[in-house]
Order: structure tokens, then C-alpha cells, then sequence
């Protein structure tokens, strides 16, 4: 081998021999590919099982304070749980049932600063309740069609709905006023983010695109269309500026500033109904078949695959998820399901890294064959 001077560096490369004796060298792809080692987390388990509603359990939200929890259904109700005797399945877990919407109701969403629940239906209406006198006390008018998706902003007094007439809309939460109709959308808007810098809106849409937002302008930043599938789940962590966007053909991971596409998660092969992510890394996606994904959410390792469990008496087709969010300490999950159902799901604690080890030769292997498709 010859010396290497200042500047070079070296790769491993293998020569490969035609018939005529020429020596072509290729450069191996394993050596430049960097394999991220995934953190090790226990797999998650079922711990209870509330049966409460009467109709498909569509949506979930946590108040702040992570005493309660809401979930709206197909039978058109908002129900408020205690967390902490749901957690243990006590009977007088329920609070309070809020009824006011005729459809299903898809989206939830507690205020951090005001007693206040959003709500949002398959109705065309946005609601705004009171959790002091459980009233409704504003009405957001203004959707085509049914809406499918609502969050607040982390800092502004907005609130910010997609649905099934292709636009989000940002509404004044105080005067009720529509602030921006943001359209560019081609079908239904099926999940948004909401964040304190720019791009302050992200939505996802069932035309497998993701835009990036301008809320002073009201203007679309970026288009990102890589999905080849409807987007129906976003999702973005605490802990750096990124973001997740899930369809039934991979989850995909984006730069939070100026949507730079990061990396694949792929594996999950079904409608991604559902996605949750806690503040120590481990990301839930959910299907559409009831199956169920946990993730790391640093390096996409997949260390967990499950699939929930249909309530006795109901079909194997209700083997559904909906909606999921972890509490706000992020060591249980709530899913909500087709079967009626809502489960909470929690941390095994006797599992440990010799019971459960990460398959590092399988996620190697994997690592290297989605390499050697890229090139």
C-alpha cells in the first residue's frame, strides 16, 4: 500500500475481475455506512381496559395538569376521566360526559391557559367548553365539511382545524374570528402540529403531502412530497426541532426549520391511523389492522411489534386504532380503538437488557440493505 499524504483519506474497496483481466475497484457501501445504535427501551404492556363508550373512540387529549383526560367518539360524545383511577381501573373513573356534537367527535384539545376543552366533529363544528360550568360557551363557524383534526397554538391564543374541505383554519379563540384559511391542499387535511417558532403550522394531508406554514403571512413555506400514501398522523417531539409525518407506505422523519428530510422508519406495513412520542425517545405508531410499532425515536430501531387486543364480544375487524397519546410523564399510553374501547398501556417493569436485547445483527442488516437501495 502506498503512503497517504496530508488530506487523503481511506475507504475500503473491493476489486471485482471481468474476463479481461482489468480490475475495476468499486467502493463497498457497508464501510460509509454509519449504523446508529439504538437506546435500549422495555416493551410496553396492556394494564387496563375502560369500556365506556357506545360507538369507535376517535380521539384523546390531556389536560395540563395530567389529572384527566377527554375522549370523543362515533356516538358523539365527549367523555372526562380521572387518569389516575383509569389507570388502576377503578369504576368511578368517568367525571363528566359532554354532549353538543351530532357526529363523531375527531378532535380534542385542553387549553394550558384558560378551563378550557376544544372539540372538534364530523359536523362541521368547533366547540369551545368551559370546564368550569361544562358549557359550551364558543362556537367556531366556518368549515365545508367535517372536521378532522384541532390544536392550539403552544403560545398564541389560536386554535388551528383541518377537515375534509382541504383547508386548516386558524381561528381567534377569544373573538371567534377566522384569522387565516389556509388552502393549497388538494383532499382532507387529516393531522396538524402546531409549534412556537417557524414554521408555526404543519399540516399533513390525505393528497400525501406536508406543508410547512407562514402564520403571519398565512402563506405556504414548503410542500414536502415524498409520502406516496395519505398522511393521517404527525407528530413532534420536546426535545429537538424535528418532526414525524406517518402513511401506510413509512414514517418519515423531517428538520422541524425547513423540512429537510432526515431518515425512513420503515417496517410498519398498514394504515397509520394514530402516532404518539414521549420525552424519552420511544414512538408509537398505530394501524388502522390494530397493529401497534414501538420505536426509538433517535435512530427508527423498531423494538417493539404488537398488536392490541379486540374486546371479548366484538369482531376481529374492530381490531382498530384511532388516536394515542402518552400522559405528560410519558410512562403510560392511551390508545383509542374500534373495538369501544380505551386502553392504557404502560412500561413492563420487569423486563431488563438480557430479558428483551436489541437485535443488533437484524438492525444492522437492515441499516445496510436500505443503504445499498439508496445507491
Amino acid at each position: 500500500t502506498l503512503p497517504l499524504t496530508a488530506g487523503q483519506t481511506t475507504t475500503t474497496t473491493t476489486l471485482a475481475t471481468t474476463h479481461t483481466k482489468k480490475r475495476i475497484l468499486t467502493p463497498s457501501t457497508s464501510s460509509k455506512t454509519r449504523v446508529p445504535t439504538p437506546k435500549w427501551h422495555p416493551p410496553w404492556k396492556l394494564s387496563s381496559v375502560i369500556s365506556s363508550h357506545l360507538g369507535w373512540v376517535r380521539s384523546v387529549g390531556f389536560d395540563p395538569t395530567n389529572d384527566m383526560f377527554a375522549t370523543g367518539g362515533a356516538d358523539r360524545v365527549i367523555k372526562i376521566f380521572d387518569f389516575a383511577k383509569a389507570c388502576v381501573g377503578a369504576e368511578d373513573a368517568l367525571k363528566i360526559t359532554l354532549t353538543g356534537h351530532v357526529s363523531p367527535v375527531r378532535g380534542l384539545a385542553f387549553s394550558e391557559r384558560h378551563p378550557y376543552l376544544f372539540s372538534a366533529g364530523e359536523d362541521k363544528m368547533v366547540k369551545c367548553w368551559d370546564l368550569e360550568t361544562n358549557q359550551v360557551i364558543r362556537h367556531y363557524h366556518g368549515h365545508l365539511s367535517g372536521v378532522f383534526c384541532l390544536k392550539l397554538h403552544p403560545l398564541l391564543d389560536i386554535l388551528v382545524t383541518g377537515g375534509r374541505d382541504a383547508v386548516a383554519r386558524v381561528w381567534d379563540m377569544r373573538s371567534k374570528q377566522q384569522i387565516h384559511v389556509l388552502s393549497g391542499h388538494d383532499n382532507t387535511v387529516g393531522a396538524i402540529l402546531t409549534k412556537s417558532t417557524d414554521p408555526q403550522i404543519i399540516t399533513g394531508s390525505h393528497d400525501t403531502t406536508v406543508k410547512l406554514w407562514d402564520l403571519a403571512a398565512g402563506k405556504c413555506m414548503t410542500t414536502l412530497t415524498h409520502h406516496k400514501k395519505s398522511i393521517r398522523a404527525l407528530v413532534q417531539p420536546t426535545f429537538e426541532n424535528t418532526f414525524l409525518s406517518g402513511a401506510a407506505d413509512t414514517l418519515k422523519k423531517w428538520n422541524g426549520k425547513n423540512g429537510q428530510f432526515i431518515k425512513n422508519f420503515t417496517g410498519h406495513n398498514s394504515v397509520i391511523n394514530a402516532m404518539a412520542l414521549n420525552d424519552d425517545g420511544v414512538l408509537l405508531s398505530a394501524g388502522d389492522d390494530g397493529t401497534m410499532q414501538f420505536w426509538d425515536y433517535h435512530s427508527g430501531y423498531a423494538f417493539q411489534k404488537t398488536e392490541t387486543i379486540p374486546q371479548p364480544g366484538s369482531l376481529d375487524a374492530e381490531n382498530g386504532i384511532f388516536a394515542a397519546e402518552f400522559d405528560l410523564t410519558g410512562t403510560r399510553l392511551i390508545t383509542c380503538e374500534a373495538d369501544k374501547t380505551i386502553k392504557i398501556w404502560k412500561e413492563d417493569e420487569e423486563a431488563s437488557e438480557l430479558s428483551h436485547p436489541v437485535d443488533l445483527v437484524a438492525w444492522r442488516k437492515k441499516c445496510l440493505t436500505e443503504a445499498k437501495q439508496r445507491v
